[in-house]
């Protein structure tokens, strides 16, 4: 018998699937060792610990939500369908010309990411749809007809279809769709009308082409998990996090996996917000650092910043442009090769650096004893003394450190290095790289990033969060409890969400109440009908947000608007979307344009399920020196030597508790490392708030 209030979340990583169960007693988590054949046998494994934990059988389970890098790791990884794209007559070669843009100017051996889909495996069909959805080439039958003969003698695993301006009018698309599910039942087939209907055929012929290529595979995995689940008896729905922040159905995640990029981070800017919302910060710097990357975001006024498209297999670091634009609702985010796993070594001038290479799981690092080579980050911390070799991961992974000093001293004896200087070279590349993308990410966005609060989690970013801290000028960290799983937490706090697009270009002098009302219309009927399928009877709020520029630029901004307001048009309608155009500019830019026409191009509506009220937590006050239970020996990179440092387990640091850097504070996911500048308060909802001793008032 299922019971409503017990909820599982569960995040897989490149190296660790955590497992977070709510349930009426409390929260059980517990980390384990992905597996990379079978994805689905760590999920499994993970629910048994977590439920002997609470006490509670795993057919009790009420709710699973999962979040998964599976479609990020296959577009990057190249692991995906042989696949088919059919287009239009004219446009074969439109995601290998991409925008001409060059990111890199005086790269003169300029890489740009290969297609997914090589040319020859690229059709067209004589066709033409207009902008407004008119036809000005029809498409023939015998056209068709010959096409899908053609991706049939091809052998192909999957097709996407993505016909110029097919967001106005989908019925070439459909025709073309009909025709393959005939002559190929069960062939995985995606639009790019149902995709990505949205302006703009280079992020809509990459979005469907990219669901395409990976929907097999993803398709496959969610089929075996719900199977595995369903054979333990774990009745529960399943439901998926997508990139946006929201839930969907599994199914929904199977047809578009798209959808699904970025659904393990954006669980962790959910469980930042949260503790955003609840801390009352209203600048935060979300920084989630696993075994393989490190994931950070921006978070003002408790919320994720979101974005409706992202890049993905990037081919310079840092570079926008250099990646596979995809257009679809994303929390925004910087991700690098940055964690546990990410390996060291040597470049052609014999300087130390780390990633975007991970050990992962399989072998992992040297320390783990599963055959391991490679010195990675965790194998540096060991060596410097900030992981207890006997308690990592709750004691369930005993460390090795002499294959850890083996490996290290193996990496620096080219540079006379031993394996301690060389445990500092890697800690110190690795912090310094997450340095670059934090400020290149605030930059990016217009923001000083001394201003910000750094809200750390994931089972590195407690190790590295105070060093971190230390080069970007911020001056505190706030390590929520459950931090070592917090994304499969995160997952927990999601609303069931739906955001639904569409391309619909319009000069706002041009401005028509009655399309737009119908348009809107559609899309709330469309997110609706999918939230009240996950979510029967849960209050919910409309967002919505146009997409619109000044006549004569390339590119618009979104512009969020009040759907209370604009749900019924009228004639008055111009002036306040001019309005709220204007003040959306003004903050992008600093001013407005006279003289220049507006324009309209996409819509965007999103229905989700209200966030439940956060309990606001003071600041503890008054302070009272901690305990602590024992000390150890830790490398302070700050000082640039060993110092002896305090060690206390976390349970301890109740609300008002203090313990000044530099010190070690202990649980069964994570460790979190007060270096000798900061010091670290226990708060009333089992947070620690780490502050500079310099910033104390």
């Amino acid at each position: 018998m299922t019971d409503p209030t017990i909820r599982l979340g569960v995040d897989i990583g490149g190296t660790f699937t955590d497992v977070a169960l709510a349930h009426p007693g409390g929260l059980s988590t517990c980390k384990v060792l992905t597996d990379y054949a079978r994805p689905e046998q760590a999920i499994l494994d993970g629910i048994d610990t977590a439920a002997a934990a609470a006490g509670i059988a795993p057919c009790a389970i009420g709710q699973v939500i999962h979040g998964t890098t599976l479609v990020t790791n296959a577009l990057i990884e190249r692991k995906g369908a042989k696949l088919a794209f059919i287009t239009t007559e004219g446009f074969r070669d439109v995601i290998e010309m991409r925008s001409e843009n060059r990111f890199e100017q005086y790269d003169l051996n300029l890489t740009l990411p290969t297609p997914l889909v090589p040319r020859q495996h690229r059709f067209t069909l004589p066709e033409r749809i207009g902008p407004k959805g008119e036809v000005l080439l029809p498409l023939a039958p015998s056209a068709v007809t010959k096409m899908a003969r053609q991706i049939a003698e091809g052998g192909y695993e999957a097709v996407a279809i993505g016909l110029i301006h097919a967001y106005a009018n989908d019925t070439h698309e459909v025709q073309m769709a009909q025709a393959l599910r005939t002559l190929l039942p069960g062939l995985p087939i995606s639009l790019s009308s149902v995709i990505s209907p949205q302006m703009r055929e280079l992020p809509r012929f990459n979005t469907v082409i990219a669901n395409a290529y990976v929907q097999p595979q993803v398709a496959d995995y969610l089929g075996r998990l719900v199977q595995r689940l369903r054979a333990r008896d774990i009745l529960a729905p399943v439901f998926m996090l997508h990139s946006g922040g929201g839930l969907i159905s599994v199914d929904l995640a199977a047809e578009q996996p798209v959808r699904l990029l970025e659904s393990g981070p954006a669980g962790g800017a959910i469980f930042a917000a949260d503790y955003a919302r609840a801390h009352g910060l209203d600048k935060v710097l979300s920084f989630d650092m696993g075994g393989t990357t490190a994931k950070i975001c921006l978070i003002e006024d408790g919320a994720p910043k979101t974005a409706s498209t992202f890049e993905v297999a990037r081919t310079y670091r840092f570079k926008k442009g250099s990646g596979m634009t995809v257009s679809t609702p994303v929390v925004e985010m910087v991700e690098i090769g940055a964690g546990g796993g990410s390996i060291g070594s040597l470049d052609e001038m014999g300087r130390i650096q780390v990633g975007p290479k991970s050990a992962g799981s399989e072998p992992g690092p040297a320390c783990y004893g599963r055959g391991g080579t490679n010195a990675t980050v965790t194998d540096a911390n060991l060596r410097l003394g900030r992981l207890d070799p006997d308690h990592f991961a709750g004691g369930a992974i005993p460390l090795i450190a002499d294959a850890a000093d083996a490996v290290l001293a193996d990496l620096g004896a080219p540079l006379a290095l031993g394996a301690a200087d060389t445990a500092f070279g890697i800690t110190e590349m690795v912090d310094e790289n997450m340095a670059n993308a934090a400020r290149v990410h605030t930059v990016e966005n217009g923001r000083d990033i001394e201003h910000f609060t750094m809200i750390g989690f994931g089972g590195g970013a407690p190790l590295h969060a105070c060093r971190l801290c230390e080069k970007l000028g911020i001056g505190a960290v706030l390590i929520p409890p459950g931090a070592g799983v917090g994304s499969a937490i995160g997952f927990l706090k999601a609303p069931v969400s739906y955001e639904a697009t569409r391309g619909f270009f319009q000069p706002l002098d041009r401005f028509d109440p009655g399309a737009v009302s119908a348009l809107l219309a559609d899309l709330e009927a469309e997110a609706r009908a999918f939230v009240a399928n996950g979510a029967a009877g849960a209050p919910t709020q409309t967002g919505l947000t146009a997409f619109m520029r000044y006549a004569g630029q390339g590119w618009e901004i979104p512009v969020p608007l009040s759907f209370a307001t604009f749900d019924r048009l009228d004639s008055t309608a111009p002036a306040q979307i001019l309005a709220a155009f204007e003040d959306a500019y003004r903050r992008f830019f600093g001013r407005t344009i006279d003289g220049l026409g507006v324009e309209i191009t996409n819509w965007s509506l999103t229905v989700s399920t209200l966030l439940p009220k956060v309990r606001p937590v003071r600041p503890a006050t008054p302070e009272h020196p901690a305990t602590p239970q024992r000390q150890r020996q830790i490398f302070d990179a700050a000082r640039r030597t060993m110092v002896t440092a305090q060690e206390i387990d976390r349970s301890l640091m109740t609300a008002g508790q203090r313990l000044d850097g530099p010190a070690i504070i202990t649980e069964r996911e994570t460790t979190t490392i007060v270096t000798s500048g900061f010091y670290a308060i226990g708060q009333s909802d089992g947070s620690l708030l780490l502050r500079r001793k310099e910033a104390r008032t």
